[in-house]
């Protein structure tokens, strides 16, 4: 990000527009949204600037655009419609130590002007650091689109009961409220058109210090967050960490995942690095449910899918046990990931028509998965945290039928900037775990399609049998 987006106070600032014809006037209808005092320097203005001039809305200044008579300006415009002009006039505003924005020269600006989407004092700004305007203006169309006319009623509105609210309601109770206020029945009636029914039913819930559908419990979401990519999360994983209190988050969790969290959401680390202890599942249990009893919203972050190797059945169990509210909102999966990033599907007709997801790593003391019981002509196999477990892996699909020859792909850190995709084959699997020294997390995915090693999978898979007994 070479540019940092920030919302200025613009009450009584003194703003330059150096020019007077059509460019300047665009910036000036932007400007007349402001309180700021706003001066236009040039020796003619267009009958829009003049008419505005005449009425007391903008100063107009007809001597020279001096670094003296700039100095002091918040911001200064460079709008001539003359490149050679815009440049002189950059220098001389630099001189004078403004910030300045030269329009259609994005290298001479300091400041770039964003899209906006103004539902006041709801203000959207959309930028690209000038590299591309035209893309700004769609996103801010489908921005208009999403935002209903008058939902800056509403937000000046609750502007003006804060104060009240902080009166009368707790800080977690006035999150509540104003989850309230601005995703149910105050904002679907401001959108019909309603604002006053809506600022009635809001003043009575202050007035009877109510939340409305809040019960004071805690909750606790299990969230998937996917392979890694932040972009991959669904909208209601997103949901769940803007209105958590508490997150609590391992070690596969990519940082850009965190930072969709509400930025006061307390972060907490339970996860395992490598060459660290690991916290116990109990540990994790008690205080997770610890947060929930004190009637917080707690996510608990998972990689992945929390539903498939995420141990979501003893999380939820402990929850239900301690009469806490529980969900589970999916993720995508290190297997569909895996398969999107290799660009293939996990099925195939004819080819393909049974997914297996399994994995080389359980409990100690339970015994490793039998994949010659598994794997059978016409299955994808998706195998997760396999890669310490590749001897047995490839002798147990040995047994199964595959031949040495079969592809095994391998992928770690599907989706990521890590990502690392190796190809390999049955037999050389090990080695090439070991030699490539592929790194956790990652996903060996096989197919069997129907019909293929039929004839050299039996002769082999006789080998491999008598080998194993």
């Amino acid at each position: 990000m070479k540019t940092f987006p920030m919302f200025l106070r613009m009450e009584g600032r003194r703003v330059v527009i150096c020019g007077g014809g059509e460019q300047a006037a665009q910036k000036c209808r932007l400007m007349l949204k402001t309180e700021a005092r706003i001066d236009i320097f040039a020796d003619q203005l267009d009958a829009e600037l003049a008419g505005l001039a005449a009425r007391g809305r903008v100063a107009h200044r007809r001597g020279p655009a001096t670094a003296d008579a700039l100095r002091g300006a918040a911001l200064v415009f460079v709008a001539t419609g003359c490149p050679g002009a815009d440049a002189s006039l950059h220098a001389v505003v630099r001189a004078a130590g403004c910030v300045v924005n030269v329009v259609d020269q994005p290298d001479l600006c300091e400041a770039i002007t964003p899209s906006i989407v103004d539902r006041d004092p709801v203000v959207v700004a959309i930028g690209t650091e000038g590299t591309a305007p035209v893309l700004a203006r769609q996103i801010k169309t489908r921005v208009e689109q999403l935002l209903e006319p008058r939902l800056g009623d509403l937000a000046g509105l609750a502007g003006r009961l804060r104060g009240t609210a902080s009166q009368h309601l707790d800080a977690r109770q006035r999150r509540g409220f104003w989850a309230w206020v601005f995703g149910g029945a105050p904002r679907q009636m401001v959108a019909q058109g309603d604002l006053e029914q809506a600022a009635q039913i809001i003043k009575s819930a202050l007035a009877q210090r109510q939340v409305p559908g809040a019960t004071g419990q805690g909750h606790l979401a299990l969230v998937g967050a996917g392979p890694g990519a932040a972009d991959l999360l669904t909208l209601r994983a997103v949901q769940r960490l803007q209105e958590a209190d508490i997150i609590f988050y391992d070690r596969l969790v990519d940082p850009a995942v965190l930072e969709l969290a509400r930025r006061d959401a307390e972060r907490v680390y339970v996860g395992k690095a490598v060459g660290a202890c690991e916290w116990p599942q109990e540990r994790i249990d008690q205080v997770v449910l610890a947060a929930a009893r004190q009637g917080k919203s707690v996510v608990r972050l998972k990689s992945g899918d929390p539903a498939i190797f995420g141990r979501a059945d003893e999380e939820i169990a402990a929850a239900r046990a301690a009469g806490i509210p529980a969900e589970i909102v999916p993720g995508i999966t290190a297997a569909s990931a895996t398969a999107a990033t290799l660009g293939r599907s996990l099925t195939s007709r004819g080819q393909t028509d049974r997914v297996v997801l399994a994995t080389g790593q359980c409990r100690d003391g339970d015994a490793a998965p039998d994949l010659s019981q598994i794997m059978a002509p016409g299955t994808t196999l998706a195998l997760y945290m396999s890669t310490r477990q590749a001897h047995k892996v490839q002798v147990g699909l040995r047994a199964a039928g595959l031949p040495g020859t079969a592809p095994v792909w391998i992928v770690s850190h599907a989706s990521t900037a890590r990502e690392r995709q190796l190809q390999t084959t049955l037999d050389a699997l090990p080695d090439t775990i070991r030699e490539e020294q592929v790194e956790h997390p990652a996903i060996l995915l096989l197919s069997w399609p129907k019909g293929a090693y039929s004839a050299k999978a039996q002769q082999e898979q006789s080998e491999a049998r008598l080998a194993l007994a």
